[in-house]
């Protein structure tokens, strides 16, 4: 099994997903917004140091008082990959904040801690620096494993999160074993590691202008934007950081956190996903957490927020205001 043959998805990315001219003076697409944004917006970023002195970066833009959106983003992206979901969400009125995961994007680049426990750690970190409350919880693969964990280890005990979205996320668990007989072989994750050791560059480039977008799908519309910007992503944290990462989103069985799980969930993914296979992942997702709502998209690869985000987006919306 190749690393091309275990990513994949499939789809252009579609012009309604671009942000025209007219959204500045307040006309919005299908993609950004419904309306114009209202009132006064509250812009900023910054960092929170945690316990182990870690300096986490993160976004937070919106109104102080709207309803909180947070974004946890997959491997080895950083904050900048929900850019369409930062506009959108932000065009209709809510406080969206967006991290970056320890070791990756402008997070200090730490050789410790990178683990799905300290993932969940590190959001919560954001979350009370912030003071966020009623929140609702986006997060993509790698991000959805974090949120799985943050919701069911701080969020719910501590009252804050309201609902939780999983997009094509890793759990229950990626890796076969015994008793998970349809897992991915660790020979495939061995390889990951190989790839990035000899040549991370390139394994990136290789991924992200292959299987991620289901750009090696027979008709694909091949985005050479989006290629770069998955390559820059990638190249801005830290080796080892994502070297690490790659064990904990493969080898973490979370089936407990989702069982943990009561807020309400929605789960969506598509059945071209070549990364993470969506019948181990969204189908077991779902049976697993007690309040959630599957949704499978046919023919949508992994990274489906970026080539699909016009079909994506309207679902989150839905969700997050029913």
């Amino acid at each position: 099994m190749t690393r091309r043959g275990v990513f994949g998805i499939a789809a252009g990315l579609a012009a309604s997903t671009m942000l025209p001219a007219s959204t500045v003076a307040g006309t919005t697409d299908a993609n950004i917004g419904a309306t114009p944004m209202q009132g006064e917006t509250r812009m900023s970023s910054g960092y929170v140091k945690t316990a182990d002195g870690t300096e986490i970066y993160f976004k937070d833009w919106g109104p102080k008082d709207a309803q909180p959106i947070h974004f946890h983003h997959g491997w080895p992206l950083s904050a900048d990959d929900w850019d369409a979901q930062l506009l959108f969400f932000l065009a209709h009125g809510y406080r969206v904040v967006a991290h970056d995961r320890r070791g990756h994007g402008r997070s200090s680049q730490v050789d410790t801690g990178n683990t799905i426990d300290r993932y969940a750690a590190d959001a919560s970190a954001v979350v009370e620096h912030l003071d966020l409350r009623n929140v609702v919880h986006i997060g993509h693969s790698t991000g959805g494993g974090e949120v799985a964990r943050y919701v069911a280890r701080y969020g719910q005990p501590q009252g804050r999160v309201a609902k939780a979205v999983l997009v094509s996320a890793i759990p229950p668990l990626m890796l076969k074993t015994p008793n998970n007989p349809e897992g991915t072989p660790l020979s495939v994750f061995d390889g990951f590691r190989a790839a990035l050791a000899a040549n991370r560059a390139q394994f990136y480039l290789d991924v992200a202008s292959g299987p991620f977008y289901g750009f090696n799908r027979p008709g694909a519309k091949v985005s050479q934007g989006i290629i770069q910007n998955w390559w820059r992503q990638g190249m801005m944290g830290g080796a080892i950081a994502q070297y690490e990462g790659i064990k904990a989103f493969s080898e973490t069985d979370q089936t407990d956190d989702l069982k943990a799980i009561t807020v309400p969930t929605l789960v969506l993914q598509g059945d071209d996903d070549q990364v993470v296979p969506y019948k181990d992942a969204a189908v077991l997702q779902a049976k697993l957490i007690k309040n959630s709502t599957l949704k499978i998209y046919p023919g949508f690869p992994h990274g489906m927020l970026t080539t699909h985000a016009d079909v994506i987006n309207p679902d989150l919306l839905a969700f997050v205001k029913g």
